[in-house]
């Protein structure tokens, strides 16, 4: 059994944050979104693993993850040169795939639920292709699919106008070698890229063996910045377990709740509620970081107060004298207060920026 997964594209819901950086490898409560993926895959056993780069990011994404040793894994990196749909990204990894039944992983997806019983079931029923669903509210904005009471696909539609069910397509799916078949049939979709729903259609409309399994936990998909805060405080509240501080403490700073501090990090007379992690080598002074927040290495924070808020590798913060919530502060970023408050509001905005004034 082997994995792939997806960490290519563009991510431009998440920019600008992803202008210099692949989506995959932006940290949920301190940790690449990609690694909780690759986590969960060698812990069902399977640790030969291909990750589909783009020429974008993918050096970016090798440097920080490796050969997999981290992991207990061997990866193989597979560059996808244009973003030519899921199916295409099966297509281009077929010589590091061979003839093994694999399962494939989206990168920006995370699941609270195991891979091992799912895995156990594909390969017990001898299915051609497993694929996870969870109901959502709004399935006009995903792969849609239509299932019999015993589990059994009946038809996939992407982003339907009128949907068959409320049933979304999860970013993991199990396939045995039929599906390069199926891919080899299909043509590409109106927007120019082949498809994974209708190559997992064209198995089910060749009558091969297509189940579904609905996930039971939750299921985040960290595209667009509030994703990206609710993932962080969801997984602050289940994953931050036995939480260490490595890091150096004043007399007069208080902490309350699961925290966690890196090495070589420094907080002077600040007050820290968790769930929070706090990376290494960082300096805090004078600060508040209420629960939900994830600061990362090598971030400077002086007169600040924060909360539910990620804040990048490198940042700098002083001087903000406004809670600062629901916020993700970019790699390097530097926040301050002007020496005089302006009375008009003054900026200069890049391009694709989001800007909330309140």
């Amino acid at each position: 059994m082997k994995a792939i997964i997806l960490s290519g594209g563009k991510g431009t819901r998440l920019r600008p944050l992803t202008y210099t950086g692949a989506k995959q490898l932006v940290p949920v409560a301190n940790k690449p979104i990609l690694w909780y993926g690759i986590e969960s895959i060698v812990a069902a056993g399977i640790t030969d693993i291909g990750i589909i780069i783009s020429p974008e990011t993918g050096e970016e994404v090798k440097t920080k993850t490796g050969n997999g040793e981290l992991f207990g894994a061997n990866i193989t990196y597979i560059l996808q040169d244009k973003p030519a749909g899921l199916a295409h990204a099966v297509k281009i990894a077929r010589p590091f795939l061979g003839d093994s039944p694999f399962v494939m992983y989206l990168g920006d997806n995370l699941i609270q639920d195991t891979l091992n019983p799912l895995l156990t079931n594909f390969k017990e029923q001898h299915m051609d292709a497993l694929i996870m669903l969870r109901p959502v509210p709004n399935p006009t904005s995903f792969g849609v699919a239509e299932v019999d009471a015993q589990g059994k696909v009946l038809r996939l539609v992407e982003k339907p106008k009128v949907p068959p069910s409320n049933l979304a397509l999860v970013g993991i799916y199990f396939f045995n070698q039929v599906i390069h078949d199926a891919i080899d049939r299909i043509q590409p979709s109106a927007r120019g890229e082949l498809e994974i729903t209708d190559a997992i259609q064209n198995l089910i409309d060749h009558q091969n063996h297509v189940e579904a399994r609905q996930i039971e936990g939750w299921w985040l998909d960290t595209g667009k910045k509030d994703d990206l805060l609710s993932a962080n405080q969801i997984i602050l509240d289940t994953c931050l377990v036995n939480p260490k501080i490595a890091g150096d403490l004043d007399e007069k700073t208080q902490i309350s709740g699961r925290v966690q501090i890196g090495e070589g990090s420094r907080l002077i007379n600040c007050t820290v509620r968790g769930p929070v992690t706090i990376g290494k080598n960082c300096h805090l002074e004078n600060c508040f970081i209420g629960p939900y927040s994830s600061v990362a290495d090598q971030v400077s924070l002086t007169d600040v107060d924060l909360e539910h808020s990620v804040v990048l590798q490198g940042a700098q913060i002083s001087g903000i004298h406004q809670r600062i919530v629901d916020s993700v502060i970019g790699q390097r970023a530097h926040l301050k207060a002007a020496p005089h408050r302006p009375k008009a509001l003054r900026f200069m905005i890049g391009d694709d920026c989001q800007v909330e004034l309140v």
